[in-house]
C-alpha cells in the first residue's frame, strides 16, 4: 500500500467541514479541518488531530482553548480561505461563544478548553472539554472524495 492509496481510501469517508479557531494575544487563528469527532457524552468532550508541523497547533497549545465551527453549506469560500486556497485577504468577523471566537453562520459553534494532548504518528489529538454550545438550522458542507458537497446532492436511500 502506498500513501496515496491510503489518502484516496480515506478520502472515501464523507465527513463535515470544520474550521477551527483560537485566539492568541488578541488575535484569532483558524484552520479548516475534517479531522474531528465525539468522544464522550459524560463529560463532553471532542477530538480534534492537528498535524505536528501545523502552526495551529502551537497556538492551540498556547491558548488552551478552540472552537470547532461545523460549516453551513453556503461557507465552502469561507472553509478555502481557512485551508489556504484563497490567495487573497479576506476579513473574517469572528462572534464569540463562551468568550472564543466563533464562525457566524455555522450549523454548529462549539466551545473547548484543551484537556489532553496525545501525539500520534505525525499528529497531535486534542482532546477538548465542550463549555458552551450554539445550533443553527441550515445544511452542513460536507467533503467526500476530494471534493465539496451538500446533502441536497445526495440521493435518498430506500431501505
Amino acid at each position: 500500500m502506498d500513501d496515496r492509496q491510503f489518502r484516496n481510501a480515506m478520502g472515501k469517508f464523507v465527513t463535515g467541514v470544520t474550521v477551527i479557531v483560537t485566539e492568541v494575544d488578541g488575535v484569532e487563528h483558524g484552520m479548516t479541518a475534517n479531522a474531528f469527532m465525539s468522544v464522550s457524552l459524560d463529560p463532553n468532550l471532542v477530538v480534534i488531530s492537528l498535524a505536528e508541523k501545523a502552526q495551529m497547533l502551537g497556538k492551540i497549545k498556547r491558548s488552551k482553548t478552540f472552537t470547532v465551527n461545523i460549516l453551513a453549506d453556503n461557507q465552502q469560500e469561507l472553509s478555502m480561505v481557512f485551508a489556504g486556497q484563497k490567495k487573497e485577504q479576506q476579513e473574517v468577523v469572528f462572534d464569540r461563544l463562551d468568550g472564543k471566537p466563533v464562525i457566524p453562520g455555522a450549523v454548529a459553534q462549539i466551545a473547548c478548553e484543551v484537556s489532553v494532548e496525545h501525539v500520534e504518528g505525525d499528529h497531535t489529538l486534542i482532546i477538548g472539554k465542550v463549555t458552551d454550545i450554539h445550533l443553527e438550522e441550515s445544511e452542513p458542507l460536507i467533503f467526500y472524495s476530494g471534493r465539496y458537497r451538500s446533502l441536497s446532492e445526495a440521493q435518498p436511500v430506500i431501505v
